[in-house]
């Protein structure tokens, strides 16, 4: 049952998550996607919107994960790919009720809530990139795979030098700053088109 199901809500929970953020985006009046995160759509009264869109997408996270673990029962590195897709799909489930603080806001008046979805947040981003080369490892070892081997790898080395921009841009003004949002955005979507592309393989094996 789970492997009929898994790669669907692998597919369609990420590309309804970039739907949502990306149409609630341009129609939310003040809002920079080029400059803001995804995460600060949730502020406000249409906030449901995107905290709903959190947790549905950690809910497919966490079902396409129980499949992989299905079509990888042995190997090197098939234990710890689902076990962090998991925990991945589980951070985005609880950073959905803890909503952002405004990015324009000081860290010494960041609120509890915020500090616990940024928390959940920076999971979601690092364990993503780690994932990318536990899934290199991880296809390599077998022949139907391999050709998803190259793209973990390259999806895995452009995650690490976009959180590296990010980080940089949350720490100081200037181009990286005002550009903030679309990084973030390039980050998860190439996070998602990994997701989207082994779960159309997982449903055609």
């Amino acid at each position: 049952m789970i492997k009929k199901i898994a790669p669907w809500t692998g597919m369609l929970g990420t590309w309804l998550f970039t739907l949502s953020f990306t149409v609630n985006g341009f129609l939310r009046p003040g809002y920079d996607p080029v400059k803001m995160y995804i995460s600060e759509l949730s502020i406000g009264p249409q906030g449901w919107i995107q905290i709903v869109s959190f947790m549905l997408l950690g809910l497919c996270i966490m079902l396409f994960a129980l499949g992989l673990k299905e079509a990888f029962p042995t190997g090197k590195g098939s234990q710890a790919a689902w076990i962090l897709f998991l925990i991945i799909g589980t951070c985005y489930v609880l950073s959905g009720p803890f909503v952002t603080d405004p990015m324009a806001m000081f860290d010494n008046q960041q609120t509890l809530q915020g500090t616990l979805h940024g928390i959940f947040g920076a999971l979601v981003f690092s364990l993503s990139a780690v994932n990318c080369f536990v899934l290199w490892r991880l296809f390599r070892a077998h022949e139907k795979w391999k050709p998803l081997s190259a793209f973990s790898l390259i999806a895995g080395i452009i995650m690490v030098a976009l959180i590296v921009l990010m980080k940089i841009g949350q720490l100081q003004t200037g181009l990286l700053h005002d550009w903030a949002g679309l990084i973030q955005r390039c980050c998860l979507i190439i996070s998602y088109a990994l997701i989207f592309v082994i779960s159309l393989k997982m449903r055609k094996l």
